[in-house]
């Protein structure tokens, strides 16, 4: 009897196995990240470090006949980077070991433009053998950043320049342990020293380097080490310098006709949902306007709001964050960087605190195969190798998270499971609120990570469709939080004729000094705009009335009022708008030159009153697909309009990539008129615009 019992629960286990052995695992889909890309993905954030001779010349871009003696910290401590980077949860450095003007943080054998010919250390110094070290230390990943320009070098444009930087290349990835990214600028060819030719060098690209045989060459070396911008890189920029992805943003790249000149930069923000190649993207920005310290940028650090957009709007969109802290001329990453990156990461933290899904009840509308290996509860616990599937035929489908008791949420955390490929192309988010279903998102693609800012709502239930899915869908991790509010910094605005206007968000009362102290509810309460024409300083600060929960302060400076200003006359350019270049709003702008009218051409600004200034910016176009930007300037001063001194020229360096307004200092002088001289373009052409001209007083 025992035999015919054990024959019967034999054949009743035999249909059970065979179903579970038609559950097959999903197939990959579309190109897929190597190991090396996803390490890479999973560090999420990094530092950028900007320090060279330009620390000490003031510059954005050195010209390459810099003196190597010029670099000379005072209290340089790579510690001090590391442990800065580490407290703000980054998990690599990338040094930037040689900039466009030739000269090596490490004492290369190769020239003798480097460190070993400067004062710091007697000449005995390496700042990459430093920062290797104190990078393990604690704890974080080494990158470094080798500029394929060389303003400096003799033989750049040249075969022999090729074996050069090749040969650095090899220093580099061979002397200092693990590489874990080489990050390739795109800047190349243009006026430099050269040597002392003083000339301009034009280049292809895409082929003088020979890329293919220099990565060839990397991997042989370093075969860890990810290689990021020209040629076919293996991650890449995400197409601005502002901090931002665009909501979607693919992985994917159409690499090979960007290696010949099809796709354009700003194509990066959002990859390509046809891409042939896996290439995610790395959002690098700077914690204020330049990428080297400049003494008169301190109170230009980004704002708090700005610093939390550029993590939602990177990380936050499946982007890795390449965060610049520029050290100072002592050698040390600043004050009031490292205040606001402390400030910064508090908030990060407070706002993935708790985790709300963890606890809940989840069910979804299909599950591979039913196989308890690909259920919903994958997506919440925790580990990131496992993850919710549908069938093969399903790439529409819901996953539903019930909570014990309505509970307010206000970000929702999703991410695909992408060994397997990117697959989704849009999803919604409901919550139930009050007994009702009510869509609280509707958006695209997810990959790595996608995080949401929401309206906070209180929900006993929350649901994520996935509407359009490229094969059937894989989602590893799905969370939710509730944030602390977010009083967002107020917005002040004085036009051309000194009004005064302040804005915050609705709800919120918003308090305002004239005095440069520090606003408070004791303070003046702002109602409508006001005007003041004389030089001020307006701190201003918003207060959530409903939570009581305050901003952080805006500081605004502004100089005597532009009422009194006016056009004397411009070279080019309809003169029925050339008043849009003084009219106190940066989003109008004005053109002029043009095949008729070449390249120089000018505008001279009649203030109406002697003032002391010290310095002009000038703020570039800041609306439209093509910007017209200057790349090279003079200007000029006079108290009468016939004599003339000029105060300063040279380049806007980077203004391609980060079209913001530039600041330029002289020593002061006391003056009415000005004269603005645009000496060429960024792309060659002849037409350029201003969207703003100021003073420094």
């Amino acid at each position: 009897m025992k035999n015919v019992l054990l024959i019967l629960s034999f054949f009743c286990i035999i249909p059970i196995i065979s179903c579970q052995e038609l559950v097959k695992s999903p197939e990959a889909f579309g190109p897929l990240p190597t190991q090396k890309q996803l390490d890479w993905q999973e560090m999420e954030s990094y530092a950028f470090v900007h320090f060279s001779l330009n620390t000490f010349t003031n510059k954005e871009w050195g010209y390459g006949d810099e003196s190597p003696q010029l670099f000379n910290p005072t209290a340089l401590d790579v510690r001090q980077w590391a442990r800065v980077a580490k407290e703000a949860g980054m998990k690599g450095i990338i040094l930037v070991a040689k900039h466009h003007d030739g000269f090596c943080l490490w004492p290369s054998a190769y020239t003798e433009r480097s460190v070993k010919n400067s004062p710091w250390k007697k000449g005995k110094g390496d700042v990459v053998k430093e920062l290797a070290a104190a990078c393990k230390e604690y704890g974080l990943k080494l990158g470094l950043y080798l500029s394929p320009w060389d303003r400096n070098h003799p033989e750049y444009g040249k075969p022999a320049y090729i074996t050069y930087f090749r040969n650095q290349l090899k220093e580099l990835l061979t002397n200092y342990g693990d590489v874990f990214e080489m990050w390739f600028d795109g800047a190349n060819g243009g006026d430099g020293y050269y040597g002392g030719a003083n000339e301009t060098r034009k280049i292809n690209t895409l082929e003088y380097y020979n890329w293919d045989e220099t990565y060839k060459l990397i991997y042989s070396i370093a075969p860890k080490t990810l290689v990021w911008g020209i040629g076919p890189s293996e991650a890449r920029w995400i197409g601005n310098e502002e901090g931002y992805a665009n909501e979607t943003n693919w992985s994917l790249l159409r690499q090979k006709d960007e290696l010949a000149g099809k796709v354009h930069y700003t194509e990066f923000m959002s990859g390509h949902e046809n891409g042939e190649k896996w290439v995610p993207g790395e959002t690098n920005v700077s914690i204020r306007p330049g990428w080297f310290y400049h003494a008169v940028e301190d109170d230009m650090v980004h704002s708090i709001d700005k610093m939390v957009d550029i993590y939602y709007q990177s990380i936050g969109r499946n982007s890795n964050l390449l965060l610049n802290l520029p050290p100072d001329k002592r050698g040390l990453i600043n004050e009031h960087d490292v205040a606001r990156l402390k400030e910064f990461s508090a908030i990060i933290k407070a706002d993935f605190k708790t985790e709300l899904l963890v606890k809940t009840k989840v069910s979804a509308d299909n599950i591979r195969g039913n196989d308890t290996k690909y259920a919903a509860a994958t997506v919440i616990d925790g580990d990131k190798n496992t993850y919710w599937a549908t069938d093969d035929n399903v790439k529409t489908a819901s996953i539903t998270f019930e909570f014990d008791k309505p509970t307010p949420i206000n970000r929702i955390l999703l991410q695909e499971y992408i060994k397997l490929g990117q697959r989704v192309k849009a999803f919604t988010v409901e919550a139930k609120v009050d007994g009702e279903w009510k869509t609280i998102a509707t958006e695209t693609t997810i990959g790595y990570k996608r995080i949401l800012r929401t309206n906070r709502v209180t929900a006993s239930a929350l649901k994520v469709n996935i509407t359009a899915s490229k094969a059937c869908i894989l989602i590893s991790n799905i969370q939710a939080f509730n944030a602390p509010t977010f009083v967002r910094t107020p917005e002040v605005k004085r036009d051309k004729n000194g009004e005064v206007t302040i804005k915050s968000e609705e709800g919120n009362n918003i308090y305002y000094t004239l005095d440069g102290s520090n606003p408070s509810v004791k303070s003046l309460l702002y109602t409508e705009p006001f005007r003041y024409n004389k030089a001020v300083e307006i701190k201003a600060v918003a207060i959530n009335k409903a939570e009581n929960r305050s901003s952080s302060i805006k500081r605004a400076k502004y100089g005597i009022s532009k009422e009194k200003w006016k056009i004397v006359t411009a070279s080019s350019g309809d003169l029925n708008t050339v008043n849009r270049t003084i009219d106190g709003n940066p989003n109008t702008d004005w053109s002029f030159g043009s095949d008729s009218n070449k390249l120089p051409q000018e505008i001279i600004i009649d203030m109406g009153v002697l003032l002391q200034i010290k310095g002009f910016t000038y703020v570039p176009q800041q609306v439209g697909n093509t910007l017209n930007l200057i790349a090279n300037y003079e200007f000029y001063t006079s108290t009468d309009t016939i004599n003339w001194t000029k105060q300063s020229e040279g380049e806007f360096s980077n203004i391609k990539n980060n079209p913001i307004e530039q600041l330029k200092f002289f020593t002061g002088v006391k003056t009415r008129y000005l004269r603005f001289v645009a000496k060429s373009a960024v792309e060659k052409g002849q037409t350029v615009s201003i969207g703003e001209i100021n003073v420094i007083e």
